[in-house]
């Protein structure tokens, strides 16, 4: 018998060949995931806005990917790390977890969106991701940081495979992603890219090549390859995210396909959440839009009133346009919603905020029910394009 199949034999678990069927509703799914980043892409955001949903899609990946190994950092205190701020020397191990996980993030962001790098999968690429994960974690690391281990480890049920394997393990793993995904032709369908990224990290979980960080590498190596398939930037998050919030789910997943010897039942978990999660980052940024389109609409507004107080006519305009936009409000509400609003009526009396109300009111910018008050967005919401949506489309497939 070969060395190679004594190698397979030993792990009937790891194939290297296709190994997994996608269901209608799987293929349905991932088609979705195209046509919605399709239509993140082609929404203009304005820088600032961009900049800071940005900030906010790594500090939740950062901040998921760790928490599946066991950081308790809160995403504020995550948010904190990102900024440059420092934590308690207890926590200071924690926050290297994750500042590593951010640099190696901004790390590809910068390579793949901004150089246009695309690197195949390479066991060089994996272990210099591994030490981006390690690194300056001293004796909090159990690995040396781009090596792979030269020990035998278990994890819970699982016995990895041994040592001497391992080297061999990750080379057919990227010589077989290499001619099952064909990234290198430059013709990828985007729905191989996923299942590539989905496969590639739990195979690197199986292989388990070092001591310590291989879930974050693995979920690392998830993030750079559907990055450089077209992931939006703002959606980097999304399947980390995903998995922490369904912790116990991914753990359940990962051992099933470890018994069954089939990865079809891991990918479409993992397909589902990476649909939802994209579903989500559209929704945040058409709320962006949405936002944009009613503060210019407020403005158009006010540009047509001659108005004889400067003063006055900046107030009632600051006054609409920071009104929360599906929130009914009592008068007195509205002196909390800005430290300069509540200046500036406090030295006012309360029939000066209900005439500006009213004034409102007649531009039709705010509408008023049983004495509580409401931004008028229905303006724009009659504008809308409508379509009948068909009822249970996911159960059609």
């Amino acid at each position: 018998m070969s060395d190679v199949s004594e190698l397979l034999n030993r792990h009937p678990h790891m194939p290297f060949g296709k190994h997994w069927e996608l269901t209608p509703r799987v293929h349905y799914q991932l088609g979705q995931c195209d046509a919605i980043i399709s239509a993140i892409r082609e929404m203009p955001l304005r820088p600032e806005y961009h900049t800071r949903l940005l900030n906010v899609s790594l500090i939740k990946g950062a901040q998921a990917t760790t928490a599946i190994e066991g950081n308790t950092l809160t995403e504020a205190e995550v948010e904190k790390v990102a900024e440059g701020g420092s934590l308690p020397p207890s926590k200071e191990y924690q926050a290297r977890e994750v500042r590593n996980i951010l640099d190696a993030m901004n790390m590809l962001l910068q390579e793949v969106a901004v150089d246009g790098k695309a690197p195949l999968i390479s066991a060089e690429l994996i272990k210099r991701f591994h030490h981006h994960v390690g690194k300056e974690l001293g004796e909090h690391f159990d690995a040396i940081p781009g090596q792979l281990r030269q020990d035998e480890r278990v994890v819970g049920p699982y016995k990895c495979p041994r040592h001497q394997d391992v080297p061999v393990l990750v080379d057919r793993l990227c010589n077989w992603l290499q001619q099952e995904f064909a990234f290198g032709s430059g013709q990828q369908p985007f729905a191989d890219a996923v299942i590539q990224a989905i496969v590639t990290h739990v195979y690197i979980e199986w292989i388990h090549p070092f001591g310590d960080g291989n879930g974050r590498t693995g979920r690392l190596l998830e993030f750079f390859i559907l990055l450089r398939a077209g992931n939006p930037d703002i959606a980097s998050h999304v399947l980390s995210n995903f998995y922490n919030l369904t912790r116990a789910e991914y753990y359940r997943q990962l051992d099933k396909a470890n018994r069954e010897k089939d990865l079809s039942s891991f990918i479409a978990y993992a397909v589902q959440g990476y649909r939802d999660g994209l579903l989500e980052s559209l929704r945040t940024i058409q709320a962006s839009q949405f936002e944009m389109a009613w503060r210019t609409l407020v403005h158009d507004r006010f540009a047509e009133q001659r108005y004889r107080k400067k003063n006055v006519f900046k107030r009632r305009r600051d006054l609409v346009l920071n009104m929360p936009l599906n929130k009914d409000m009592s008068a007195d509400e509205f002196l909390l919603l800005t430290p300069q609003l509540a200046r500036e009526y406090s030295a006012l009396s309360e029939r000066t905020l209900l005439r500006d109300l009213a004034v409102l009111r007649e531009m039709d910018l705010v509408s008023e029910h049983a004495g509580r008050f409401r931004a008028n967005t229905s303006l724009l919401r009659q504008q809308m394009a409508t379509r009948r949506v068909p009822p249970n489309r996911d159960s059609a497939v």
